[in-house]
């Protein structure tokens, strides 16, 4: 089981990846904003940083990268529509990041969160 912080501003597309993730074992703590993320972060321990990159006030890469600051531990994964632009070498988001590329079906996303709690 892993514990996650989902930040993802589409409030239906969180609340379905938070219960798919959930059905599949895992705890999930969810907000609608990077900043709000954010603080999370600063005050308590996550095993996966699950983000949106396009969202307002705080980006996911920006979150990524305070993220990594935060806890070099914490293995991150984007999930966005632009997957060109999280693998743009000029938003320095973290080497390590992985890309879940919307649409994608619930299973592999369960299946993606597993491998990363392997590695």
């Amino acid at each position: 089981m892993a514990r996650i912080l989902l930040a993802e501003d589409d409030d239906s597309m969180r609340r379905f990846l938070a219960k798919a993730l959930e059905n599949a074992g895992h705890e999930v703590i969810a907000y609608g904003r990077g900043d709000q993320a954010h603080d999370k972060l600063k005050h308590d321990i996550f095993d996966i940083l699950l983000t949106d990159i396009v969202m307002p006030e705080m980006d996911g890469i920006e979150l990524a990268r305070h993220a990594a600051e935060l806890d070099p531990t914490m293995k991150i994964m984007f999930i966005t529509g632009f997957a060109a632009v999280a693998l743009n070498p000029e938003n320095a988001a973290p080497k390590d990041a992985k890309v879940l590329s919307k649409p994608f079906h619930l299973k592999d996303l369960v299946a993606e969160v597993e491998r990363l709690m392997a590695a």
